[in-house]
């Protein structure tokens, strides 16, 4: 079937319990409160079927502006509202209000409902017509039916049920294809069952046995049972008021403003970027670090509003602004919220997330000004490209893209796919991709950086990757370390030589001074054979600098006329091959070699001897086994 949800909305004691209650035979008001106080105090929920195939669920919200606050947890996720206005009050302050609310939530469709009306004569139902007609002109329900019904009488009552039917045949369902999240209203214990939480779920699908996450707080749990208006099912989808109940989980953890969603898609954030109403009835302008108080879901944080393009947001003004948010809140590009003043508290504005993961820094100029242009209705390829530019060099995995854009997997597939085809986004590995804007600036910088240090280290055969990444400042991960790197090398820019990368057209031309000590350090060690001087003994014999010898020394490694078999011990390579063939003959007759064979061998002290031995078994030549070594 299909499945909608209907929102009431209007001032206290207008009778919408009252109306749902005769739609559907159910009781919303269901605390020892409101059933002594006769107001509804928290959100209660009731259902309707339709033979047309239609499923309705309703939302009753409190009406009392106390509660105004419990009347936005339950108008998230409605598709559709009913304005109820009294017949013999007419138009009220929370009528106001919540007309205010639902607007700025972007409910589309709805109908009004004219209660009471066996408490009036002709005359003044009609002057009350004309007076909520004139209210709604401007509104998105200006051509909405109006119609007059008694729930004492039943008149009008078949009328506005035909009303419900037909409006939520019109109405665009839900997406099941969407990525699951259900904002938590309520909270409670069953026993034999354990926790069971409640909300409407408003995007994605939920199944039995699913893998779930408790957000902000990243609670990992899983659907030991589900329910929809009371019966059990094995599945549930967008549109559904929704009952789960959680395995192994206190519901002393859980409370009203939590987050239902798969793990792993969403990330809890402290700053928003949005498009921002700020309501004309407002009393004041919003203006820099203005504190307010933030509704997205079910869940209320404090706030405070940082316009982008401007100082302060005047009242009737729209605008691009940031939220910062004292408590952590879990957002997606196109959710709807809703602010209220911190004091008095009264709606003022709400609008639409922009981006959900944003940096602090506020930044203005053409470019920031086309990326809210972008996000804010901009196409499915536009919106993701953005998203990952500001993901910056660390790259955006498609999980990670899907909980930030709010489209579905296949939907943000077929954009990525569209823009690596177009060259507009690099893959890193199965799932992670950069922008390639940032992939070609990074990579430039990397050859500055490369040209900058055989500037300074001439004798250098190369930069090590380690030392290259933190000349990068950090950015970037290996993996796109190692991405540029391999393409700079495809287009015959850089050679890495083990852990050294250099530019190509680096050669390493010596001056007449460090050819003269090169040809010098060549004698030594080959005169040397297996005595040869450590490297603090060398730098103390030529009377040069330390990291001079060390350059030369590494030149000498890199050209093979060195082997280096601790840091601070270089052999000539023809003697560690001489050594290597009498070790080979030695092991023709021998299965084993002690150290004091091996000091025989080399006619030197265990100085040399040791770090010989352990320099063949770190080769592969030999193997050790107790104090002995074997031949490989």
């Amino acid at each position: 079937m299909k499945q909608i949800v209907l929102g009431t909305a209007g001032h206290i004691d207008h009778g919408k319990t009252a109306l749902v209650k005769a739609l559907t035979g159910i009781d919303c008001d269901r605390l020892k409160e409101e059933k002594e106080r006769g107001i509804t105090i928290d959100i209660g929920f009731a259902h309707l079927e339709f033979p047309s195939g239609v499923k309705v669920g309703i939302v009753d919200v409190p009406g009392h502006e106390r509660f105004v606050s419990n009347m936005l947890a339950g108008s998230h996720g409605v598709d559709m509202a009913l304005l109820v206005v009294a017949a013999d009050e007419g138009v009220m302050p929370q009528t106001r209000e919540h007309m205010d609310i639902i607007t700025l939530l972007g409910v589309k469709r709805g109908i009004i409902a004219l209660t009471k009306i066996d408490l009036v004569d002709e005359e003044w139902l009609e002057l009350v017509k004309e007076e909520v007609e004139d209210y709604l002109k401007g509104t998105f329900l200006e051509a909405s039916r109006l119609i007059p019904v008694s729930v004492v009488s039943g008149q009008g009552m078949e009328e506005l049920r035909g009303a419900i039917d037909s409006l939520a045949q019109e109405v665009e369902a839900r997406s099941a294809s969407g990525l699951f999240r259900l904002p938590i209203d309520r909270v409670f214990t069953i026993k034999g069952f354990g926790t069971v939480v409640t909300g409407t779920l408003i995007s994605g699908q939920l199944k039995l046995g699913d893998e779930v996450e408790v957000l902000p707080d990243a609670i990992h749990t899983k659907v030991r049972g589900l329910q929809v208006h009371n019966q059990s099912v094995s599945y549930a989808s967008a549109g559904l008021r929704t009952a789960v109940n959680l395995l192994g989980i206190d519901r002393t953890t859980l409370e009203r403003g939590h987050l239902l969603a798969h793990p792993g898609l969403f990330t809890p954030t402290r700053r928003l970027e949005v498009y921002l109403n700020h309501l004309a009835s407002s009393a004041r302008p919003l203006k820099r670090r203005s504190t307010v108080r933030f509704y997205l879901g079910t869940r209320e944080v404090m706030a405070q509003v940082v316009p982008l393009e401007v100082e302060e947001i005047a009242p009737g003004q729209e605008a691009y602004a940031q939220l910062w948010l004292q408590a952590p809140a879990v957002a997606s590009r196109g959710d709807r919220f809703v602010l209220r003043s911190y004091s008095p508290v009264v709606t003022i504005g709400g609008g639409v997330v922009l981006d959900p993961q944003v940096e602090r820094k506020r930044r203005r100029g053409a470019e920031r000004r086309a990326e809210l242009e972008v996000l804010s209705q901009g196409d499915r390829e536009r919106v993701v490209e953005v998203l990952a530019h500001r993901s910056q060099q660390a790259g955006i995995s498609l999980k990670g893209l899907a909980g930030r854009s709010g489209l579905s997997a296949q939907v943000l597939a077929d954009a990525v796919e569209a823009l690596a085809g177009q060259s507009r986004l690099v893959n890193l590995d199965r799932d992670r991709w950069v922008h390639v804007d940032l992939f070609n600036s990074l990579g430039e910088e990397l050859v500055t950086v490369l040209k900058g240090f055989h500037r300074a280290f001439p004798l250098k055969p190369g930069m090590p990757k380690e030392e290259l990444r933190g000349k990068l400042g950090g950015r970037g991960d290996n993996r796109l370390l190692t991405r540029i790197i391999d393409e700079l090398a495809k287009k015959g820019e850089v050679c890495l030589e083990k852990d050294n990368i250099r530019l190509t057209g680096h050669d390493l031309t010596l001056g007449k001074e460090d050819e003269e000590l090169r040809e010098r350090f060549k004698s030594i060690f080959q005169e040397a054979g297996l005595a040869p001087p450590l490297v603090a003994e060398l730098t103390e014999r030529v009377k040069v600098a330390r990291v001079k010898v060390q350059d030369i020394l590494n030149l000498l490694v890199s050209d093979g006329t060195l082997v280096r078999v601790k840091d601070n011990l270089f052999f000539d390579a023809r003697t560690i091959a001489y050594l290597k063939e009498r070790l080979l003959g030695f092991f023709q007759g021998h299965e084993e070699i002690t150290p004091g064979q091996y000091k025989e061998i080399t006619g030197q002290s265990r100085k040399f001897t040791v770090p010989l031995m352990e320099y063949f078994d770190r080769v592969h030549f030999t193997l050790r086994v107790g104090d002995k070594r074997r031949l490989r």
